[in-house]
């Protein structure tokens, strides 16, 4: 009995260092697939925060907190399993997919340079494709939907290079460090929006404390006291001065995000279409993005990396751009109007006799 005890408990003794040696691979190659889609990740966090724009203070973190448990949607119940299903399935399928989503992403960041450059011409296409709302609540709901669309794009992209670069053999561990990954980046991006567009409201905050230790900057409520203390009058000049540079620097700080924002779809999807027309042969465009990068990094020897980077970057958008533009007319005058006539085919039909509509609606 004693010898099969301790059998039993080798056995278990194994099964717990297979078990952390599994655990230490899923952390292991979540931290290199994160890597990998960092640029991605950069890129969401940049987009996510022009959608709260114009809209109350308070409603702020709500529209958040709706973006991210749609992405969380976008990731969990279609993302992951589609991911696994065509890895498996029909591998084939992937690019072509990933570059529908960079044409989409090329529109949308398109979209937004109109908008910047001739913003009555794009408010009249914005009515034509049926994405001007005009009261606050349709307005955040469109804002909410449009966002999550394209966090569905920047995740799935995340998606097939976390894919892409896994070692891990078996589905389980596929899915695991999918959801890993897909559950940090996640909390990475909408955390760190969170932080961005309530930093003007803690800079009120601080700029308007004047017992900034007491109340362990605004954390609790100090105790009653005729006069602040010594350490609350040796501080506050600084906090208050944040709190102040905050509130005067955060509404500059967004409009460069969101320029940021639109530049990176730009690039974003310049780079995948890029990408996916390197995997069907098509090389050439690729060869020559990376050419000029490459001539422009070597007149800069001391910052060869970060010039190749910016060149290349910058090619990927303007080849965005050009491809987001030629999608603003095809967006309007063919995709719009045919989405409008197939969803009027399952809209309820208005009853023509008023007698019978009245009946009915009795």
């Amino acid at each position: 009995m004693s010898i099969g005890l301790i059998a039993i408990l080798d056995d278990v003794a194994a099964l717990a260092k297979v078990a952390a040696a599994s655990l230490d691979d899923v952390a292991a190659q979540s931290a290199k697939a994160g890597t990998k889609a960092l640029g991605i990740v950069i890129d969401d966090a940049a987009v996510t925060p022009r959608y709260v724009v114009g809209f109350a203070a308070a409603r702020e973190l709500p529209i958040i907190g709706r973006i991210a448990l749609g992405s969380l949607k976008n990731k969990f119940l279609f993302l992951l399993p589609g991911a696994l299903a065509l890895s498996f399935f029909a591998p084939w399928v992937i690019t072509p997919l990933l570059m529908l989503g960079g044409v989409y992403l090329c529109y949308e960041g398109a979209e937004k340079v109109l908008h910047a450059l001739a913003p009555h011409q794009a408010e009249a296409h914005e009515q034509k494709v049926g994405a001007s709302k005009d009261d606050i609540r349709a307005q955040e709901d469109a804002r909410i939907s449009s966002a999550i669309q394209t966090d569905f794009i920047l995740s799935a992209e995340v998606m097939a290079l976390t894919l892409a670069s896994l070692d891990a053999s078996s589905v389980a561990m596929q899915a695991t460090i999918l959801s890993v990954v897909a559950l940090g980046v996640t909390v990475m991006v909408y955390g760190f929006v969170a932080l961005i567009v309530k930093a003007d409201d803690a800079g009120v905050a601080l700029a308007t404390n004047g017992r900034p230790a007491s109340s362990l900057l605004g954390m609790r409520m100090p105790a009653p006291a005729a006069q602040p203390s010594g350490a609350d009058r040796a501080i506050r000049p600084i906090t208050q001065g944040i709190g102040r540079g905050l509130v005067a620097g955060m509404p500059s700080f967004l409009k460069v995000l969101a320029m940021v924002g639109t530049a990176a779809m730009l690039w974003v999807g310049g780079g995948i279409i890029l990408h996916g027309l390197e995997e069907f042969g098509i090389k050439e465009p690729t060869h020559l993005v990376h050419g000029a990068a490459t001539w422009a990094a070597g007149m800069v020897p001391s910052l060869a990396a970060a010039v190749e980077w910016i060149v290349t970057a910058a090619l990927s958008g303007v080849l965005g751009l050009i491809i987001g533009g030629l999608t603003i007319p095809l967006a309007q005058y063919v995709i719009a109007p045919v989405a409008t006539k197939v969803m009027s085919l399952f809209r309820p039909k208005p009853d023509a006799d008023p007698k019978n509509a009245a009946a009915h609606r009795a």
